[in-house]
């Protein structure tokens, strides 16, 4: 499924997706129960993390990728609960086919690596992780 930039916020990605998943099996991970809550929460109140978490997981990436990109726009070191940039590098890590099925999207998340190499390697709170770098990198092939 195709999203675009009018995806209702309000909505959760059960309700845009029509595809509900139930509760999570008994012996689930606790990174599963995760993806299973995030499911049910509002696309629009999704923080830095859920979205990390989730594109990690490669789940409902095209609904969002262009999410995580508007995110990265603003900020391209956006954080979530690990290090300056796991946004960007969860985001980095969606596979090459869906890069080639979306150029506007890949386009954007180039302007992005483009971003953070601009800033270059600022102070010990605000440098970008060695895994952005490689990340970047491994993006540009």
């Amino acid at each position: 499924m195709g999203t675009s930039p009018d995806v209702d916020e309000s909505l959760t990605l059960e309700q845009i997706e029509d595809h509900h998943w139930g509760n999570p099996p008994a012996d689930a991970t606790r990174l599963i129960k995760t993806v299973y809550e995030l499911r049910h929460k509002p696309i629009g109140s999704m923080d830095i993390e859920d979205l990390r978490v989730l594109l990690l997981q490669q789940e409902s990436v095209d609904v969002l990728v262009p999410i995580a990109l508007t995110h990265l726009e603003q900020n391209p070191l956006a954080e979530g609960d690990f290090y300056p940039g796991d946004l960007l590098t969860a985001v980095l890590k969606i596979s090459q086919a869906y890069w080639q099925q979306h150029p506007d999207q890949r386009r954007r998340a180039s302007a992005v690596t483009t971003a953070v190499e601009a800033l270059g390697n600022l102070d010990d709170h605000g440098a970008p992780h060695d895994i952005v770098w490689q990340q970047i990198h491994a993006f540009r092939g």
